[in-house]
Order: C-alpha cells, then structure tokens, then sequence
C-alpha cells in the first residue's frame, strides 16, 4: 500500500511514504528504508519542497505535524508523576474539564441539565424545563426545535461523578451526575436561608454566618439563656394587618434559636401568633422542646411543641398554626385597660430532650 503526500509542483519531488502490509505492526511506517514509528509523530519537512517558493517558505517555518490516531488510549505524563512513584492514581471521571461541564449547561437558565435534554437540528441543546419558556425556538440559531432528543449528551452525563456544589461548605462527597440533584436537595451543608422575617431578605450561609448577619445586618435582639419574658405592644390593635414584631434570637445548649411574634388574619379573624425557631436542620431541632405562656386578669393560655426548622420558612410555620394563636379579643382581655392598646406578656422557656 503506497501514500502519498500531494505537491503541487514538479512531480521529481514527492516523497513516497510505503507501509508494507507484511508488517504485523501498521503503525510502522517506512521511508527510503528507515523505519519510522507513528507515535514519535512523523514531521514532514519543507526538504521536499520547491525552492524559491513564498507559500513551502512559510511552511519550512511551520512544519506539519501529523498525530497519532484518535482511537489510541494516550496518557500524558509530566516529570513530576514519573519522579513520585507514591503518587496514587487518579480515580476516572472525577474532575470533569470545564468544556464537558459548559456542554452539559442549559445556555437559558445556566443550570446543569436533565433527561429529557432537547436539541434542535444544528445540535444546539436546551433543558426541558425551559423548552416551553422559549416557544419552541432555539436561543442559539432560533432553528425550530422540535422533539428531537440528545441522547448522547444524556449517556455522557451518566458516565460523570461530580462533587457537591456545596463543597465549599464542607461537604467531600462525590455523586454520579444524575444522583447528584437528589443528593443537593437534602445535602447537611446546604446554607440556610436568612430567617429575618420582617423583609425579604435573600442572604443565605451557615448557620455562624447568619448569626453574624442578623446582628449586625437587621439588628435583633440577641439573648443568652433558655428563658425569656418579652413584651408586645401596639397602640391601635383593631388595625391588624400582617404585622411583624423584631426578632429575638436566643443563644443556648451551643445553638441558636429564633422567637416570632407576628400579627395576621386567619380567615376574616385577625389573631397573634407565636413560635419558635431552630437554626440548624429539623433532625437537630426535634432534641429540643419549648413552652409558650401568655395571659392577665388571672387567665392563661400555654402552648408547648418543637421547634420548627429555619429550612421551614416562617410564613410557612405560620400558615400551618405550629404555635401559640390569641384570637384578638382574648389578646386584648389579657391586656386589660380600655381594650384601646395592645399589652402582651409572653414568657417561655427551651430546654433538651434527655
């Protein structure tokens, strides 16, 4: 079998490669009878080349070079991993190049893509989610998209393991790439939302961070111990409206609790209701127990539960009345006076599960 390398000029000056099939090795190519091995990638030098000729001038500057073929398994090794023998292997498919992970990002929302994954007759691809969102046009070539499914892109995904994104955070594991969104959503070192109820406050961390953050951000109140007394007042309370009073964070057993009192209408009633938060997760929380107790003109109401959760937000906590409710008239009663001002007591106290 005889290759050969085009020249366009005088035909005196091809250079005839010959791969002789007796060989049992192909990848041995021969030159004028020298033995040439493909994996030292061949060069093939501007000697062969007309002289005097501006285009083989430029290319005696840059000589082609001819790599191996593609289907070799080739592994790149630097001086330093031949210098340490005791440098372990690296595990497949645990660092996934940047390229790989652009590929597998939804060019719409940026977030990493799902089964099905869509693409459209150039090949350019889309999450399902955000298919509809786009009214069946590509947002790269605004090609129609179709129903036309990547499963290539798919497979390669499977075959990943990627960290956590909260790896930043503390957590070491490494998940298959389909596994991975399961394993994020209940992840232990996922930060917590700010549990500040009084504005819409999107700073998320640990739990240090948000302490740090309530303090010295929104200003709460913070407390030592395990008991407290507080006072709520209001001074025209038939105006009820969803009124939140400031936060009071409380500092014991080594955690941190959060104590809301807010005002809002259940139905067409307007009530008071009170609850208390762990920060930390909802396993952790259920160590603990707490009490409620509010009242005056020699009525009391009591209230004991768990704590809920700062993963549960508070209007959540609130709308499922996990907590001490006062309907407004029995508030107002244990206020005393003229009914005209809004006079709360309420103590409590946390304390541990044995």
């Amino acid at each position: 079998m005889i290759c050969c390398l085009r020249y366009y000029g005088d035909l005196s000056d091809y250079v005839i490669y010959k791969v002789e099939e007796s060989e049992p090795d192909l990848g041995t190519v021969k030159e004028e009878g020298k033995a040439i091995d493909w994996r030292t990638r061949l060069v093939t030098h501007c000697t062969i080349m007309a002289s005097g000729n501006p285009f083989f001038d430029d290319l005696r500057n840059k000589p082609e070079v001819i790599d191996p073929p593609q289907g070799e398994d080739i592994m790149d090794v630097s001086e330093s991993s031949v210098n340490d023998p005791a440098q372990p292997p690296l595990k497949p498919n645990l660092t996934v190049s940047s390229s790989v992970r652009e590929l597998l990002e939804c060019p719409v929302c940026l977030n990493a893509m799902y089964p099905p994954i869509h693409q459209c007759s150039n090949g350019h691809t889309i999450c399902s989610g955000c298919k509809p969102r786009v009214h069946n046009r590509c947002p790269t070539c605004r090609h129609e998209l179709g129903n036309i499914r990547c499963l290539a892109l798919e497979k390669v995904a499977a075959s990943l393991e990627l960290p956590c994104k909260y790896q930043s955070y503390g957590c070491i594991g490494i998940y298959p790439y389909y596994s991975k969104l399961k394993h994020e959503s209940q992840c232990v070192f996922r930060p917590y939302n700010c549990p500040y109820a009084g504005s819409e406050c999107t700073v998320m961390g640990d739990i240090p961070y948000l302490v740090s953050h309530l303090k010295d951000d929104h200003k709460v109140d913070m407390h030592n111990g395990s008991t407290f007394n507080h006072r709520y007042v209001k001074a025209n309370p038939h105006e009820v409206e969803n009124a939140t009073w400031m936060l009071t964070v409380f500092s014991c057993f080594g955690q941190y609790f959060c104590l809301h009192f807010e005002a809002f209408q259940l139905g067409m009633a307007p009530v008071y209701i009170a609850f208390l938060r762990f920060m930390g997760d909802d396993n952790e929380a259920k160590n603990y127990s707490y009490s409620l107790e509010v009242g005056g003109n020699g009525r009391k109401m009591i209230w004991q539960g768990v704590p809920r959760s700062i993963r549960d937000s508070h209007r959540k906590v609130r709308d499922s009345f996990d907590g001490l409710i006062i309907q407004r008239s029995m508030a107002l009663f244990f206020s005393g006076g003229d009914r005209k001002e809004l006079k709360l007591r309420v103590t409590g106290r946390i304390w541990k599960e044995q």
